[in-house]
């Protein structure tokens, strides 16, 4: 008697990935079209000069909602296809993962205002933040169409090297671009550097790892 093969679901045969890929793609449509320039904006974060020219520039709370959803769905779904298992691809881990980095974002906000509060940081530490955040969107607009790729190649380890790549190669432009436009003095360097290491890199490795658990659990 023929015994029936389990049914693998992938990023290809899951219909909420590809409707949860456009709604990612009209949220950043809608950020565009409430606020033009919000990814010009981003992308203004290559260049100094440029990126002062939106200083102060209006801002659309709604577009800046739209545009914050896009990166942490975006996000999520990076890290879905990253540490999802070869049978299964759950649209519930990807809402899941959702509530991690929105949790994370959270905690790393308030740990700034306390920061921010206790040492009455710069102004020029406000505008790194703004700049790091414009790296940030950068970063989803591109990784946006090579979820596309990672969707059709259907590979979790290329697809984590792939995500790995590209946010090594950000994270490497915003340290260039930090150290070029805020560090003025030596102790400078070394505010940035404890800022990157207790606000930056500890946020961003819990995030991992508290989304590829919970992957690997739902």
């Amino acid at each position: 008697m023929l015994t029936s093969l389990p049914h693998i679901i992938s990023p290809l045969t899951a219909p909420w990935c590809g409707w949860t890929m456009l709604l990612l793609l009209v949220m950043a449509l809608l950020s565009e079209w409430l606020q033009p320039g919000v990814i010009s904006q981003a992308a203004s974060s290559l260049t100094v000069h440029a990126e002062r020219a939106y200083k102060d520039a209006p801002v659309n709370y709604l577009a800046q909602l739209f545009i914050t959803l896009f990166r942490i769905g975006t996000l999520a779904m990076g890290l879905c296809l990253c540490f999802r298992s070869e049978d299964r691809f759950s649209g519930a881990a990807f809402v899941a993962v959702c509530g991690v980095i929105l949790g994370v974002l959270i905690v790393k906000t308030l740990l700034i205002l306390l920061v921010d509060y206790a040492f009455r940081l710069t102004r020029s530490y406000g505008e790194a933040g703004e700049h790091y955040s414009n790296i940030c969107t950068l970063a989803m607009v591109v990784l946006y169409p090579l979820l596309l790729l990672f969707v059709h190649i259907d590979s979790p380890v290329a697809s984590g090297w792939l995500l790995g790549i590209l946010g090594g190669a950000f994270f490497l432009l915003w340290m260039y671009r930090g150290v070029r436009q805020f560090v003025r003095k030596p102790i400078a360097l070394l505010y940035l550097l404890v800022y990157m290491a207790t606000l930056e890199l500890l946020p961003m490795a819990a995030m991992v790892l508290f989304s590829a658990k919970t992957i690997s659990i739902i």
